[in-house]
């Protein structure tokens, strides 16, 4: 795994920022790439509140991030 982010509020933002810049740069190269391109994002909910990202495009890039369900 790439990324595995503690408990605190904080460090949710930053693996959030940590995918985010991932999921921007691989676009980035999608795009410029001469020819056919793929990118797939994936989520899974794991136990204790976090989030399994996986971002597809030839490798598979794999982030856990915390999540807390926001009540409506």
């Amino acid at each position: 795994m790439e990324a595995i982010i503690g408990n605190a509020s904080a460090a949710k933002a930053g693996g959030n920022a940590l995918v985010l810049g991932k999921l921007k740069e691989l676009y980035m190269e999608a795009f410029a790439h001469d020819g056919f391109a793929e990118l797939r994002v994936e989520m899974r909910i794991l136990r204790r509140g976090q989030k399994e990202v996986i971002l597809h495009c030839g490798k598979q890039y794999r982030f856990v991030v915390d999540y807390l369900p926001q009540a409506n």
